[in-house]
């Protein structure tokens, strides 16, 4: 993480910000998705206004630019769902109007209270989701194998695999590859999955981030991504359909990403209405969409706009029962954050 912080901070400097009055200026921290001129073009247009968008990867690298920062430099903040509360107990997030917000129109499963509200009061809002699973070339795997964990890594398809390079999701895939509740992992658990890890990484040519993956994927470089889903193979579906994913019998984990104005914004009902705007049924089927990767968009109501091939794409239809077979990231602790970390530096050096 410290790598990957140093890097994102290595050269890049701070968007310097229009005095308050002006607001002719929004700044935002963002994952790439957001990047889109397809996504922000209508907003900026609509409020006559420019947005700075700043991409970075890792919650850890977010409060690293956040700590380095003046007081007001940043406006937005787009975030890993269940992270938020690390935000909130900084003191960095405003709370949110619901009554503002298309709460009505989402997936129930997705409005995720307990990830976005604390003591009732509303800070960010889930914007994106989707699934760390397993995307396969079906061209050149058995669909079949693919439906059970044990055998996606197994020596079978040993050298034909890249496991995507973040602990969390791939610890959790582990986990209920061995029957165990992602939100029960514990010290114990880590005992239980390190042999898996180990015959996972014995099994992979590579391990590797989400652009990486998704080459590899494509040039036939691996047939196999373990953590992938449809936010690596559905905006690649139209040029080589045989790329897709599936979700296990044993399960896999759900991702979700959510959005918030900072405590500390210059420009805060500006930063409400990029908010509201990436909320809508129109700017969710943009970010559902965006170019760099493709989820599901927290707002139904998108359905409505996305095209018959997008929302296949998403497996739109089969929303219910994914959501029903699926479990959201582990959330450990502090001590046991530590102990995950330890656990996958140990599984890379394998």
């Amino acid at each position: 993480m410290t790598k990957r912080i140093s890097a994102l901070l290595g050269g890049t400097a701070i968007v310097a910000l229009a005095g308050p009055a002006a607001a002719q200026e929004l700044n935002a921290l963002v994952w790439c998705d957001h990047t889109d001129e397809a996504l922000i073009a209508p907003f900026e247009e609509e409020f006559g206004v420019t947005v700075n968008l700043r991409e970075y990867e890792g919650t850890g690298a977010a409060l690293a630019l956040l700590e380095q920062s003046r007081p007001g430099d940043w406006d937005v903040l787009v975030i890993d769902g269940i992270d938020v509360f690390r935000v909130v107990e900084a003191g960095l997030m405003a709370p949110l109007p619901r009554d503002e917000l298309p709460l009505d129109d989402f997936f129930p499963e997705i409005v995720m209270e307990e990830n976005n509200a604390v003591d009732g009061t509303l800070y960010a809002v889930t914007e994106k989701f989707g699934y760390n699973t397993i995307s396969y070339n079906s061209e050149n795997v058995d669909p079949e194998d693919m439906q059970d964990l044990s055998t996606v890594w197994s020596d079978e398809y040993a050298g034909r695999i890249s496991i995507y390079d973040y602990y969390l999701p791939v610890m959790g895939l582990a986990a209920l590859s061995a029957g165990i509740d992602t939100a029960a992992m514990d010290a114990a658990s880590l005992e239980t999955i390190a042999p898996v890890l180990s015959q996972m990484r014995a099994s992979a040519a590579s391990v590797a981030g989400v652009v990486a993956a998704q080459t590899a994927l494509a040039t036939g470089e691996v047939d196999i991504v373990v953590g992938g889903g449809e936010w690596l193979t559905a905006v690649l579906s139209a040029d080589q359909p045989e790329l897709t994913w599936t979700i296990p019998d044993q399960g896999a984990v759900r991702w979700t990403q959510s959005i918030g104005v900072l405590a500390d914004s210059e420009n805060p009902d500006l930063a409400l209405e990029f908010v509201k705007y990436i909320v809508s049924a129109e700017g969710q089927a943009r970010l559902a969409t965006s170019s760099c990767f493709w989820g599901m968009p927290a707002n139904s109501a998108a359905g409505d706009i996305l095209t018959e091939d997008q929302r296949a794409a998403l497996r739109w239809d089969e929303q219910g029962d994914y959501l029903a077979r699926t479990q959201l990231y582990p959330a450990p602790d502090a001590d046991l954050d530590i102990e995950m970390q330890d656990l996958w530096l140990d599984t890379l050096q394998q």
